[in-house]
């Protein structure tokens, strides 16, 4: 079977933990020891998030005396694909003799003319609390907006229109390699319309939505999407709150679950399960190989009749 598994910004880099190089060194093996026995059994993509990560490099380039402009957000998130891949890469090398890896940095094209772009809603980098959060969005030329009990930075996150080099992935999961691609939901690029130049753009395409998208062109028989809870809630936070242990598209449509979270996370799921007739399931990291046997988490199936 052919996964396309997609790990959540916080796979790396927890809420509370330091972002420091050590800690997401200490945390990929988490991640990898949930992986392998897929890895084992199936075709596997792995894609990942980067908000965290782009985060820190965004405020570091801001801060930086030598730099006459920050970096642009394209190119920090071609920084994190690396970073974040190589430490993928090593850690499932050790975990798989012998098996072919690579990780790949991969663009996403986006239209220009998205309505995205005006409307900034995807969280990247840390959490900040107090009076001088506006002060600070102003000084840094940052749009915030409240996560919880702090204020985040929200960035344009246009939507997915395809993967530029799918064919690349294509002919690597052919040879029998495990690729790493598609992190931070690939640098968001848009193409001439006479050339089919590429130019990157000041963006954060949702991760899981990429995926979808990837899942799609690869032909996938089953989009992961891992996350930090065990499956998706209908009324999460509130006294109504339950778990959803199995889904169709148009019920996940139904839930009105939340932008900034669980919102995309549904979304992909719901498009890869409706354009393919595939299945999608959406649970917690530590059990993707139970999730993908149907023993954990939210699996979602086409809809039927009477769905």
């Amino acid at each position: 079977m052919r996964i396309v598994a997609a790990l959540g910004g916080n796979a790396l880099l927890r809420r509370g933990d330091h972002p420091d190089a050590a800690v997401q060194e200490a945390n990929v093996e988490r991640v990898v020891t949930a992986l392998a026995a897929l890895a084992h059994d199936h075709e596997l993509v792995i894609t990942h998030g980067n908000g965290p990560q782009i985060g820190l490099l965004a405020v570091e380039s801001v801060a930086d005396p030598a730099l006459t402009a920050p970096y642009p957000l394209d190119l920090l998130g071609a920084e994190t694909q690396g970073m974040i891949g190589s430490l993928l890469a090593r850690a499932l090398h050790n975990a798989l003799p012998g098996r072919r890896i690579a990780t790949l940095v991969t663009h996403t094209l986006v239209r220009a003319d998205d309505p995205a772009f005006g409307r900034p809603t995807k969280f990247v980098g840390q959490m900040y609390s107090g009076k001088a959060v506006p002060t600070l969005a102003r000084l840094r030329g940052w749009q915030v907006a409240r996560d919880g009990d702090g204020w985040r930075r929200v960035v344009p996150s246009p939507g997915p229109e395809g993967v530029v080099e799918t064919e690349t992935v294509h002919e690597l999961l052919a040879s029998g390699t495990l690729v790493i691609c598609a992190g931070g939901g690939g640098v968001p690029v848009v193409a001439d319309a006479d050339t089919g130049a590429l130019t990157g753009v000041e963006a954060v395409v949702d991760k899981d939505l990429t995926a979808a998208l990837l899942a799609e062109e690869l032909k996938a028989d089953f989009l992961l999407i891992l996350t930090d809870v065990p499956c998706v809630y209908e009324g999460y936070g509130t006294p109504r709150q339950r778990p959803l242990d199995d889904a169709t598209p148009s019920r996940l449509r139904r839930g009105g679950f939340p932008e900034g979270s669980m919102g995309p996370k549904t979304e992909a799921a719901a498009r890869f399960v409706e354009r393919t007739g595939g299945l999608a399931a959406i649970g917690a990291l530590d059990a993707a190989y139970e999730i993908v046997h149907g023993r954990s988490g939210t699996l979602v199936r086409p809809d039927l009749m009477g769905d």
